[in-house]
């Protein structure tokens, strides 16, 4: 199986190189001579060994800055077992939504000089298990993981990999791992609960089946129980099950109304709204006239779509760049504040939902 891994390094290109040829590498005896320290000073400086003063470590550190010193990766890695690289695994690279959560993370690795190896999965468990095969013999130091779905089969690979593993956006049956997310289930209740505070109540679902492991299946569990406190009949006609495209949102919106009418549709990411939302428009039903739509995660093209997408927000951000955050306190055998953080999200009102 073909594998494309992307490796993002941050390096720093000094164009000073005093003492050392432009075609040469600078050695650690090169820094040591510049420093006038022993190469054993120069070791606990790159290490961060906490035994030498700050003048010297001061003096050491311009040195590797000015001869624009690269320690040996592998050299260091066998010595330390550390390779200062960290796994992000996500199942959709083509998706706006996961771009953010990187970023977030990706942000926080360079504060810290961590690298990042990003594996796309493209919502295949069979390449999730590959990429984590792939990750253990790049020896990474640990993994933030965005699955389509955790199944066991997946856990299972998890747990052999017996390194530091952080869950962004979903949750293990069992919590055995940290993780960060929102509150799933509450964000689909809110925004179900929105549209039938506008006047709706025969409101589509469209979406991923609860059957899956993962974030976007606890969504319907929200619908489901908005419809039930608010004395509303739990119809099936009205629920399509699919994946998170424009493309299910189209097909799932186009069963539904060839059964039913409807007044709202509450879709499980904003692509699938956006597709839900073309199918009305070709059958000249007006959003939100005749039906209100409401998106999920708020990306970027839900700002600039027409009508504009009201839709429950996620701070991806944050999600990313606390996950990391996490994650580097367990690769360092730090104490963690807690185990599994919630993230807080919102409803965004824009145009294609009526405003009560």
């Amino acid at each position: 199986m073909a594998l494309n891994t992307f490796i993002i390094e941050y390096t720093c290109n000094l164009n000073i190189n005093l003492g050392v040829d432009k075609e040469m590498t600078a050695s650690i005896k090169d820094v040591a001579r510049e420093s006038g320290v022993s190469i054993a000073t120069v070791s606990r400086v790159l290490n961060e060994v906490n035994v030498v003063n700050e003048e010297t470590k001061k003096r050491v550190l311009e040195a590797i800055k000015l001869l624009d010193y690269r320690p040996n990766i592998i050299a260091r890695s066998l010595k330390t077992q550390r390779t200062r690289t960290i796994g992000i695994v996500i199942p959709d690279i083509s998706s706006q939504f996961y771009p953010e959560i990187v970023r977030g993370a990706e942000d926080v690795s360079n504060i810290y000089n961590y690298n990042v190896i990003l594996c796309n999965t493209d919502l295949d468990s069979q390449k999730e298990i590959e990429y984590l095969k792939v990750l253990r013999e790049k020896m990474v130091d640990g993994v933030i993981y965005m699955s389509n779905s955790l199944e066991d089969e997946v856990i299972y690979m998890l747990n052999n990999l017996k390194m530091p593993t952080v869950l962004v956006e979903t949750n293990a049956k069992n919590d055995e791992y940290p993780s960060v997310t929102i509150d799933n289930e509450k964000a689909a209740y809110d925004a179900t609960n929105y549209l039938i505070k506008n006047g709706n109540k025969k409101i589509a679902y469209i979406g991923v089946s609860p059957d899956l492991v993962n974030a976007s299946g606890i969504r319907f569990l929200g619908y489901k129980k908005a419809l039930s406190d608010n004395g509303i009949e739990y119809d099936e006609n009205l629920v399509q099950f699919g994946g998170l495209k424009a493309a299910d949102g189209r097909d799932g919106m186009e069963v539904i109304i060839n059964k039913t009418k409807i007044d709202a549709a509450f879709c499980c990411s904003d692509e699938i709204a956006m597709g839900a939302i073309n199918t009305l428009r070709e059958k000249g039903i007006e959003v939100p006239k005749d039906v209100d739509v409401m998106g999920f995660d708020n990306i970027y093209s839900s700002s600039i779509y027409y009508p504009k997408l009201t839709t429950v927000e996620q701070p991806t951000y944050d999600m990313g760049s606390v996950g990391m955050r996490m994650l580097i306190k367990l690769i360092n055998k730090q104490e963690i504040e807690q185990k599994h953080y919630v993230l807080e999200h919102k409803i965004i009102e824009r145009d294609s939902c009526k405003r009560s």
